[in-house]
């Protein structure tokens, strides 16, 4: 049950974090009603959500993370493995679509909530947040995919999603001590990382030809300057952005982070960089320095400060004595 108030008009949000266990929703902790405004739409929910459908893998491990599994009727869009810790919670939740569900199969679920993590599931192609709302359903955008996102720092959006849900759900407490965990995870790899005098300067390839690459200002950057080191190219603006070869071998990196996806496969594009006679003389193709990391652990959402030490242990192993066998540059 719900009352909805449009400050703007249509669109939404993304991202997050880590949790040992995977607890089940109670309403035991919850303070009814809650409001909540989400890409310029004002909700006022008046009981928690039962029929949530997750569209991405984001949003789906961050209601697992909140112990939320026995509310989610459907999920879709898998772009990796689930979480180990999550995976006997997910099994259990019907799987509606491979991608994006159609707009049928949507609404056949009979959602009272969908939850994304990009703007494209609410696209012409399927029900937006307008049409979701006459039907019955709430939704909401990962804050970092809003039209408009908060000025804050990616990480800071995707504590304050966590937070959101945990109260749209009931659960405001699971949420806090999550958000505190992953705080904590953080302060402990800085504190192994110290100070670092000379940042490793990184080439962090997402996908693409020519190359799309970590920009100014999003999760890539952020992780990597939390992992002490920094982007080759800190004056793109965006999250992400398309650069030339040439640029590249002319910023010379010391280390390459490779973004594995099923469409950019890691150990492809390692492979074509090494066989390429012209990247040769790159130090980090040179001395083989590179860093592999998952889709999903690239993009706003629960594996984020997770990530931040996988880059940290690889770039720095003689900082964490713990990861040098996990994480290591490869050579």
């Amino acid at each position: 049950m719900r009352t909805t108030c449009f400050t703007t008009t249509f669109l939404l949000v993304a991202a997050l974090l880590s949790v040992n266990s995977t607890p089940v929703a109670s309403a035991s902790d919850a303070v009814f009603p809650v409001s909540v405004e989400n890409c310029g739409i004002a909700t006022t929910y008046t009981e928690a959500p039962r029929r949530a459908f997750a569209m991405n893998q984001s949003a789906t491990e961050i209601m697992l993370a909140l112990g939320l599994q026995d509310r989610i009727i459907g999920t879709a869009f898998l772009d990796d493995a689930i979480l180990p810790k999550f995976a006997d919670a997910y099994k259990a939740i019907p799987v509606r679509s491979t991608a994006y569900p159609s707009r049928e199969v949507l609404l056949k679920a009979q959602p009272d909530f969908v939850y994304a993590a990009y703007p494209s599931a609410f696209s012409s192609e399927l029900p937006g947040m307008e049409d979701l709302l006459h039907s019955g359903a709430d939704s909401y955008l990962s804050p970092s995919r809003c039209d408009n996102p908060p000025k804050v720092e990616p990480i800071e959006m995707v504590f304050r999603e966590v937070l959101e849900i945990g109260r749209i759900f009931g659960v405001p407490d699971r949420a806090q001590e999550l958000v505190a965990a992953n705080r904590t995870d953080l302060a402990g790899v800085r504190r192994k990382l110290g100070t670092v005098k000379t940042p490793l300067r990184v080439f962090w390839w997402d996908s693409g030809m020519p190359p799309v690459v970590a920009g100014c200002c999003g999760a890539p950057n952020e992780i990597l300057q939390m992992a002490g080191a920094q982007s080759i190219f800190p004056d793109l603006r965006g999250a992400l952005g398309a650069v030339s070869w040439d640029d590249v071998i002319e910023r010379n990196p010391d280390v390459i982070v490779l973004v594995d996806a099923s469409w950019a496969p890691a150990a492809q594009k390692q492979e074509w960089l090494l066989s390429n006679e012209e990247f040769s003389q790159m130090d980090a193709v040179k001395h083989r320095r590179f860093v592999t990391v998952t889709f999903s652990d690239a993009t706003p959402g629960i594996r984020n400060i997770a990530t931040v030490r996988k880059v940290a242990e690889a770039l720095y192993p003689e900082r964490f004595s713990t990861g040098l066998a996990r994480h290591s540059v490869s050579e």
